[in-house]
């Protein structure tokens, strides 16, 4: 396996335990894993410069500064309710996923749907949000689009994993969350801290030494590649404290996860339902394009090609997403 080890380095590759050269202590005190940080932030840096002049210049420098941008009544406020209300009338196959105590309730947006509510395209297709999705995200590609509902307290002994501050991987991706309906600060808000996109020396300094724990004696999701970091980490690369960002409906979030963000803590029960957007490609290509996957006609069918090939792969890889019949948003029978 070592040739596949090797050639997982130029990847995305992110476990410390399924991997053993990402994993070694050895090789990453001769600097291995923050030299892959390294790189693959410098190539990040190289592609947004060449996609800056796309965004609007507001939103870019509330990016540039904070790692995410909010933004409030980014549907015509006169227009959202009936995109609103279509969303959740909407029905389609839905698949779960359940963590500690909260459950993740996923429909594709895909073509019937898009068919169905043009409003829904039009929004995904005008060209300002698309021009920050590839800043963001460092790549002119087509997100994974969702409608996602968050069900909190939905039984379950364990707390929900979503809730610890972390970075999703080592490096820049894209995720963005557009509320349909109002987060209070008491319902799981989008929780980040400010600035931590950034490779500063602490940071990079904080990379190196998570790098040279031995996996298994680590917790298992930051043993995976998604670090979960403390206060007194927080402290220590001189970033503020996390701010949760309670927000009204029609309210679009677009982060870079390389941040340190979180799920707030859901004070009670109840349903969060999104828009939900997800892009995560090879963070070493040194080029903006060339995505296949995002040729239409093809972008709006990838969740359910991803959904079967983990289907058909259950016994190898495992398959959290458990189908749950045709569903609304905000169905929890």
């Amino acid at each position: 396996m070592t040739p596949v080890w090797a050639a997982q380095l130029l990847t995305g590759a992110k476990s410390f335990l399924d991997n053993p050269l990402i994993g070694s202590p050895a090789l990453n005190r001769r600097g291995l894993h923050v030299g892959r940080v390294r790189l693959a932030a410098a190539l990040c840096n190289w592609r947004r410069r060449r996609l800056a002049r796309h965004v609007r210049p507001e939103w870019r420098e509330a990016f540039d500064r904070d790692g995410f941008v909010a933004i409030h009544d980014v549907v015509p406020a006169q227009e959202f309710p009936a995109l609103r209300e279509a969303m959740l009338d909407y029905e389609a196959p839905t698949r779960e996923m359940r963590q500690g105590d909260a459950v993740t309730r996923r429909m594709a947006i895909d073509g019937p749907m898009l068919a169905a509510i043009p409003a829904l395209r039009h929004l995904l297709e005008r060209p300002d949000i698309v021009a920050l999705l590839h800043y963001v995200s460092s790549f002119r590609t087509t997100p994974l689009h969702y409608v996602q509902t968050i069900v909190s307290h939905a039984g379950g002994n364990e707390p929900d994993p979503q809730e610890t501050l972390h970075a999703d991987t080592f490096h820049s991706t894209l995720k963005s969350w557009l509320f349909l309906n109002p987060v209070s600060a008491d319902e799981g808000p989008f929780t980040y801290v400010r600035g931590s996109h950034r490779f500063t020396p602490e940071r990079l300094a904080w990379e190196r030494q998570r790098s040279l724990a031995e996996a298994k004696t680590i917790d298992r999701l930051s043993a995976r590649g998604s670090p979960r970091v403390m206060r007194e980490d927080i402290e220590a690369m001189r970033l503020p404290q996390p701010e949760a960002l309670a927000v009204p409906a029609n309210t679009l979030i677009v982060a870079d996860t390389v941040g340190f963000h979180a799920r707030g803590k859901a004070m009670r029960s109840g349903e969060r339902v999104e828009i939900w957007s997800y892009a995560r490609r090879n963070p070493f290509l040194p080029w903006l394009g060339g995505d296949l996957l995002s040729l239409p006609g093809i972008a709006e069918r990838r969740v359910g090609w991803l959904w079967a090939l983990r289907d058909r792969l259950e016994a190898r890889i495992g398959q959290p997403w458990k189908p749950v019949g045709t569903r609304t948003p905000t169905d929890t029978r």
